[in-house]
């Protein structure tokens, strides 16, 4: 392995390092309402796990306050109790 090629894969993996540890920011708790808390819930949306952020708009209009409004009401009930059984706590 030559030294360029060292310093290619030390720097995609530090890459990819940083990038995981801002997703895990973006989740923490802080007292304050964030989009990002919902990002990893997965909805069954017609036979396929599909991310919550692709079936409706999540917004935090006041601090301790999210809405989620999905584009297809059909689906309401169903993001709704995968959100009341996620660990969201």
């Amino acid at each position: 392995m030559t030294i360029d090629e060292f310093i290619d894969d030390a720097t995609r993996r530090m890459d990819k390092s940083v990038e995981s540890a801002q997703h895990e920011f973006n989740t923490l708790r802080t007292g304050r309402a964030s989009a990002a808390l919902l990002d990893r819930i997965q909805i069954d949306y017609y036979g396929t796990k599909t991310p919550l952020n692709q079936l409706a708009s999540i917004n935090a209009p006041e601090p301790r306050l999210l809405t989620v409004q999905p584009f297809d009401p059909g689906s309401l009930l169903s993001i709704e109790r995968t959100i009341q059984e996620s660990d969201l706590g």
